[in-house]
């Protein structure tokens, strides 16, 4: 598994190579991130939860989404890289806060919302 600070450099790399750094704001990375997710949300829209589940058995529906989900994942790796955030260590903390907030016998089964910590 390659790490994510590896990426991080060879985009920093590529977009120096095209002159992008003046791009690469956090606005204008956030909309393309926003963008991104937007083209894989419409590879699933339409589909039953059931179809959804089932698009990795559908070569062609698989490739679009692995390419989607590899455009997302390079925006917002990006976007981290930019603001200094470690997006493992963000990750591990934002679990370890919902772990706080949603004890498995309270939620266990359930969609609702946790009220937000004190």
């Amino acid at each position: 598994m390659r790490e994510i600070g590896e990426l991080a450099e060879r985009l920093r790399e590529f977009a120096a190579e095209r002159d992008w750094e003046q791009f690469h704001t956090p606005k204008n990375l956030a909309m393309a991130l926003t963008g991104e997710v937007g083209e894989l949300v419409a590879e699933l829209q339409w589909l039953t939860p059931e179809e959804s589940l089932k698009v990795r058995d559908d070569p062609e529906a698989a490739a679009r989404i692995r390419a989607e989900l590899g455009d997302v994942f390079i925006y917002l790796t990006r976007l981290a890289d930019l603001l200094g955030v470690d997006l493992m260590q963000a990750a591990s903390d934002k679990l370890e806060d919902s772990r706080r907030r949603y004890d498995p016998e309270s939620y266990r089964g359930s969609a609702r919302k946790a009220p937000p910590l004190s």
